[in-house]
Parts: structure tokens; sequence; C-alpha cells
């Protein structure tokens, strides 16, 4: 961002905080969907501005949280063997599953690549037609139309060594299971801005009808964030459920419209278990059958497998707003970035990796 400055202006936070304070007459909880929302909260102290009725709770905006401890085994099953290159965003390395992570893959002479985009690991298959080349697919909306054009673009070119392995997830879906749970608090949302400046706003919009609840859709930044929070506070305080573009520099209503039609195009709708919540119908994407050749899963025989999560770990209840992470037992001794129990205390984007870095002497 070019004008980073205004968006960081001590200023400007202080007037927004107090006009939140002005407006605020009964206590409210309002969740940040976006993991980097959560970052930045933690990180400049947002949450200490506002008034005690309001209370933010973190959701399950961090991909790489959410993604499954059976996704991460069959990664480790797929990378650990001869003939792989194996793909991933650098945060994938270090998330857990049942005994060791990809980075010990790695370690013990897998050759797991960090990549910065799947064009790159499209590329490398291209140069190494000898081998398999995997690309790890995590994400919400916003990775997905990158992935969807590698695929596409394989497919053009006859490049036959080159799969996916998806763990692909939706938002909206994930608003509806928190908001149908029993014990939801959420009486509004902070949505991601990035995930609307692809898919826009429209989606949300049946949600908050259906739900009664404010949806706002916001920005990064300390001041996106505390105006986001006040345009949803007034929405409360006034009886309203609309849902509201605070992040109109980025976001349309209707969203990159050339971004949705490649991933409808190789993507469709699938159910997926998310880690730490369960499986949400309705919340993934899959391969279609048109590209189904490009599916790691099916060509590595590892669509049946199944593993548990560990049973110490409050992911879970974290990443659907009901716990914070320093209310785990094991957070900051047991559960560390260096020997994480969950995804959460290593993905950049993680509740209990801000909690660690920002939190963890208070």
């Amino acid at each position: 961002m070019k004008y980073i400055d205004e968006y960081r202006d001590a200023n400007a936070a202080a007037v927004l905080a107090n006009e939140i304070r002005r407006i605020t007459t009964a206590p409210w909880t309002v969740m940040e969907i976006c993991g980097g929302q959560t970052h930045a909260i933690v990180r400049f102290g947002l949450d200490s501005l506002l008034p005690p009725e309001i209370t933010l709770v973190h959701g399950p905006g961090c991909p790489v949280c959410v993604t499954p401890v059976e996704l991460i085994e069959k990664a480790i099953e797929i990378a650990s063997k001869p003939g792989v290159i194996f793909c991933s965003f650098g945060d994938m390395l270090r998330v857990p599953g049942i005994s060791r992570d990809l980075l010990s893959v790695k370690a013990t002479g897998g050759d797991v690549r960090i990549v910065y985009s799947p064009l790159d690991a499209l590329r490398l298959a291209a140069e190494n037609p000898l081998r398999e080349v995997v690309f790890f697919a995590v994400g919400f909306e916003t990775t997905a139309p990158a992935n969807a054009m590698a695929v596409l673009q394989a497919h053009r070119k006859g490049i036959g060594n080159f799969t996916l392995l998806v763990a692909h997830v939706r938002v909206p879906p994930a608003m509806e299971a928190i908001l149908s749970a029993r014990e939801n608090r959420v009486q509004g949302f902070l949505a991601a801005g990035h995930v609307c400046a692809v898919m826009g706003y429209g989606e949300y919009e049946p949600i908050a009808r259906k739900y009664g609840v404010p949806v706002v859709v916001t920005g990064f930044e300390p001041v996106d964030i505390l105006q986001g929070i006040r345009m949803c506070v007034a929405q409360l305080e006034e009886g309203r459920s609309d849902v509201e573009n605070q992040y109109a520099r980025s976001v349309q209503r209707a969203g990159n419209l050339p971004a949705q039609k490649a991933i409808r195009e190789v993507f469709r709708e699938v159910d997926r278990k998310w880690r730490g919540v369960g499986k949400i119908a309705g919340s993934g994407l899959g391969l279609r059958e048109k590209y189904a050749g490009y599916d790691a899963e099916t060509r590595f025989g590892l669509a049946g497998l199944a593993a548990e999560e560990d049973s110490e770990c409050i992911s879970g209840s974290i990443l659907r707003g009901i716990r914070k992470p320093h209310e785990c037992p094991a957070f900051g001794s047991r559960c560390t970035p260096e020997s994480p129990l969950g995804a959460t205390m290593v993905s950049s984007e993680g509740a209990c990796a801000a909690y660690y870095r920002y939190r963890r002497m208070k």
C-alpha cells in the first residue's frame, strides 16, 4: 500500500476509538474473520482502545490453521515419495501432523520447496518432466484464482506431471456454521477485505438477513479495523443487520469477475473438514471432473486416508470464537512456535501465534 501511514495514524485511531465509546450503550461481541486482522488487533492493541462493553473474538480466517490434520498427513506421505517435488507456501512446513511435519520430511531428504506462487510449481514441473510436482493449494477464495490459473495453464500446455493437493475453504459456510452453533455468541462480523476483493460481498447479504447480524467488509490496518468496528457497533446499536463496505478502496460489491470465472471453471463446491471444527457442508473447493487428473489425492491414491487431531489442542474453540489463546493450559509451555500442538501457533495469521508474539509476557 503506497499510503500506509494514514491508516496507522494514531490521531485518527483515537478519534475512532472515542466515537466507538460514545455510541456504545450495550455489550456486543464482534468477530473478525481474518487472521491478518487478528494480528493487527493484537499487535497494535486495538482491543485495549475499545470500551469494556465491546468484546472482540477471533474467527476461522486463517487457512493454514483450519487445514485438517489428515491433509497434512497426505502432504507428508506425498512429499516423502521418491521422484516428487513437493511445493508449498512456507507457513505449511511447520504445521504439525500426527508425529511430524513437512519440515521434518525436508530434513530427512524429501524434496520439499517453498514457492511464492503455484506458477512457480508449474514452472518446476515443466523443467523436470520426469518428476511429479505437487503444489499444496491452501487458502480461502483469495488464493483460488491463482491455483485455478495454474491448472488451466497446465491443461493448455499439456503438462501432465503437475498436481494440486487441494485444501481450499470458503468463508460464508463457516460463518453460518458459527452462527448456527448452540454456543455461538457472535453478534456481528468484520469480513475479510481480501476475500471480498475477489468474491464481492453480495453472498454475505443472505447471511446478514437470515441471522440478523451486521457484516462489515474491513481492511487490515488499525484505522481500517477501528472504522469497521465503529460501523458494526453503530448497526448493532440501531438494530440493523446490513452488509456495509469499509474497504471501499479495494472492494466492490460484485468483486473480481474474471477471477470468479476462473474459480468456477476449475473448482466446484464440496464439503470440507476444518481442523478443530469438523466438516462443514459446501465449505470447500474441489477440482471439477474435467480437471480431476490434476488432483494429487487421486494420483497418489490417498483419498481415503484419515487421521485424528491432537486432543490437547483447543484451536477449534479458538477458531469458533469460544475461547482465546491464553485460556489454553498448554499456551506458551507445551505449545510454542518451536513445538506447536496446533496450526494456530505456527501460522503467521494464527491467533495463538499473535498472542505468543505480542502478549505472552502479559
